[in-house]
């Protein structure tokens, strides 16, 4: 059963709902990140955990997405705008309401290209942001 939901999920993902890619895309980064911080950090635990604190907020994935600029193909501009225009009922605080709505556009991209298994975009997508955020 949870097999089949998770086939319809990827065989249907542009049909998906904004917020089911968001809620997938929100895990898929925040492990990313995990990764990268092991990967380019031989630091502490605590360390590593404010380094991804820092970029798994509302703010930081509004700002990620704002870089990614002109590199976005006309399909994730829409999966984007699809994923920000969604309703959503609660705002965290020390968010404001538009940096959570490009968030969420964000998180929806990362999520629909997750279940697409476009996964060297996905991580060229992640990586842009990352080692933009982390150069200087």
């Amino acid at each position: 059963m949870e097999e089949n939901k998770l086939n319809q999920l990827e065989n249907n993902s542009i049909e998906t709902s904004p917020l089911a890619l968001a809620y997938i895309g929100d895990a898929v980064y925040e492990l990313f990140v995990r990764r990268y911080m092991v990967e380019h950090y031989n630091v502490s635990q605590h360390e590593l955990n404010k380094k991804t604190i820092a970029l798994v907020n509302a703010k930081a994935q509004a700002q990620m997405l704002k870089e990614l600029g002109n590199i976005l193909t006309e399909e994730e501009v829409n999966i984007v705008k699809r994923g920000r225009n969604t309703k959503a009922n609660t705002v965290p605080r020390h968010t404001s309401p538009i940096q959570y709505k490009y968030a969420t556009g964000f998180e929806a991209l990362i999520g629909y290209l997750y279940l697409n298994k476009r996964i060297d975009r996905l991580n060229y997508i992640l990586n842009f942001c990352l080692n933009k955020n982390f150069e200087g």
